[in-house]
């Protein structure tokens, strides 16, 4: 038991158990697991041909080799156990992660409707309106009809070109801060700077405005900050379902209510300032009321309040971190490689020429540059374990059966750091993308840091 880890999120577990108030809580949650593990090993059945799996522990199966960093203790168990696929029980809940590019094929080719599926967790429901948005509702005829809505409607090439005037004017207005700070010799925090940045753009494009605090914070920067702690917060519920009580006694499902309570004020608000004055294609807002009014009998549905407010919150949850965080990776990365930097500055020079503005038709004409970027997503995706699907039925994965109800993630950051398909994989070298046809479609699956298949991140 040497190597295992004491898992950092199973240690905090404990500690709020230990120090709750509700001490009463605490025998009974140690009788109701015991009674969990009388109950799982008192049954029997066949013996199913399983994926590799690493040792166990009672009760809380292999939790405790997540660590503080899921994707790399993942990646390291795979290398040991399983290096395609391994089986995991995360508490109760049995989970499969796929570590090889050759599986993700195996699986979308011949099994994409079957796990398109999302895990029913309970900060997505409480939080992102019972799965009414895109990235968490179940598969199905609604998900189909969201996603159609966020994909014509608000993503479209035509729609991103129609807000093109918003990142310049935001952009140009960090870049004034910046150099403004640079002539007073004072200190500027890009973390701050980017993920402000990134949430006036995501306001302006979504609401049609910001809204800034009297002291300079963003109303809507704070709430998505405090949604994008509660979705990755350690949930009872998630892993031992009938100890979902337990998120009652340590305050999780409070707080993920109080925070449910203030994005569906801050919306509804929105959305009625909106309604009072409805105008053509002006925000994200004004489109999906238009949608909602027009009663598309394409939808196959009507389109509800809580259904645009959920679209509306996967807006902000999926536009601002990961942008920023990305964007902070890069910086990091040329900081680090000054040879790569000074080739994408060449670039950028020859492009733009004497002009003071960078536009689109530029960075189109920037082939190095999205190089650069490809690299920077290939080491550091967005999400290391893409979005966990389930499996709906039973499907046979590298000649291993696969039962219905397991929970699925994808090592995204393991495949693209594999020795057998990358070359000097822990290095930051954009020329591996040179003059090859490689993208972020989801359609290489050595390259996926969005997703692929039927549940592929929106573009």
């Amino acid at each position: 038991m040497g190597d295992l880890l004491l898992p950092e999120i199973f240690y905090e577990l404990w500690q709020e158990l230990l120090l709750h108030p509700l001490l009463v809580s605490v025998p009974v949650f140690l009788v109701s697991l015991l009674f969990l593990f009388i109950r799982r090993n008192g049954s029997s059945g066949v013996k199913l041909n399983l994926p590799p799996s690493p040792p166990r522990l009672p009760l809380i199966g292999n939790l405790h080799q997540l660590g503080s960093l899921p994707h790399r203790s993942l990646g390291a168990l795979a290398h040991k156990y399983g290096p395609d696929l391994m089986f995991l029980h995360l508490g109760q809940v049995p989970t499969l992660v796929v570590s090889s590019a050759e599986m993700v094929r195996e699986m979308v080719k011949n099994h994409d409707i079957v796990i398109s599926n999302r895990p029913r967790n309970i900060a997505p429901s409480v939080l992102l309106y019972n799965g009414n948005d895109v990235g968490f509702a179940p598969y199905g005829e609604y998900w189909r009809q969201a996603r159609k809505i966020s994909v014509v409607e608000l993503l479209s090439i035509k729609r991103v070109q129609e807000f093109q005037f918003v990142r310049d004017e935001e952009v140009a207005t960090m870049v004034d801060r910046i150099r403004s700070a640079c002539v007073n010799g004072s200190t500027i925090n890009m973390e701050e700077t980017l993920i402000a940045v990134a949430n006036n753009i995501v306001s302006r494009c979504v609401i049609g405005k910001t809204f800034m605090e009297e002291d300079g914070r963003s109303r809507i920067g704070e709430l998505t900050r405090e949604l994008m702690v509660l979705l990755g917060a350690f949930s009872f519920g998630d892993f031992f379902p009938r100890l979902k009580w337990m998120d009652v006694t340590s305050g999780l499902l409070g707080r993920l209510k109080a925070t449910s309570t203030k994005l569906d004020e801050f919306l509804d608000q929105a959305i009625e300032e909106h309604k009072a004055y409805l105008v053509e294609k002006k925000d994200f807002i004004d489109i999906l009321l238009r949608v909602q009014n027009q009663k598309d009998e394409m939808l196959g549905f009507e389109l509800t309040q809580e259904d645009i407010k959920g679209i509306l919150a996967d807006m902000f949850v999926g536009g601002t971190d990961s942008a920023s965080t990305g964007i902070e990776w890069l910086m990091a990365e040329l900081v680090r490689n000054p040879e790569v930097m000074k080739n994408a500055q060449e670039e950028v020079r020859r492009v733009v020429g004497k002009k003071s503005k960078i536009d689109m038709e530029d960075i189109n004409q920037m082939e190095y540059l999205k190089c650069v970027i490809k690299e920077n997503l290939r080491l550091h995706p967005p999400a290391p374990l893409l979005a966990p699907r389930q499996t709906s039925e039973c499907i046979q994965l590298g000649g291993y059966h696969i039962p219905a109800k397991v929970t699925v993630f994808v090592n995204a950051w393991a495949i693209q750091r594999d020795p057998t398909l990358w070359d000097r994989p822990e290095e930051f070298i954009p020329e591996r993308f040179e003059n090859t046809d490689i993208d972020f479609k989801g359609q290489d699956f050595q390259f996926s840091p969005f997703g692929t298949g039927r549940r592929v991140v929106l573009e």
